[in-house]
């Protein structure tokens, strides 16, 4: 964790989030994550006029993820837009899990924990790898 530079997700993060749609809840959220290769990406939340289409921030991040090259998250914080540290949702947190490196480190409102801290026995790609061996 030492070698995580914190402060530079953050500040992804918090620029990530000056470019969220929020027309109904005025509520801009941001996303950042450190790769497995190095990169930092970022994304930000888009609302919908039917509420519950609209998109996380961690679903912006993911599709960056994959529109830069792919890899495996390794560290992720997210902010709202005051720029304090937000839990990322239930489904979020399972579509983090998808993506993770084993171990990724999060910020959360509590401290920083790992993935499976977050999301205790989640069911995702490792699970059906080590069912098909």
């Amino acid at each position: 964790m030492s070698d995580i530079d914190w402060a530079a997700l953050r500040a992804a993060a918090n620029e990530a989030k000056l470019k969220a749609y929020i027309p109904y809840s005025n509520f801009p959220v941001g996303a950042a994550a450190l790769v497995d290769d190095g990169r930092i990406i970022s994304g930000c939340n888009v609302e919908n006029a039917s509420y519950g289409v609209g998109l996380c921030a961690e679903c912006a991040l993911v599709s960056s993820l994959y529109m830069t090259g792919g890899g495996k998250l390794v560290a992720f914080t997210c902010v709202d837009g005051n720029g304090n540290v937000l839990m990322p949702c239930g489904r979020c947190r399972q579509l983090l899990f998808e993506h993770s490196a084993p171990g990724m480190i999060l910020e959360t409102v509590s401290g920083f924990k790992t993935i499976d801290e977050v999301l205790p026995d989640a069911f995702g790609p490792r699970t059906l790898e080590e069912y098909a061996s």
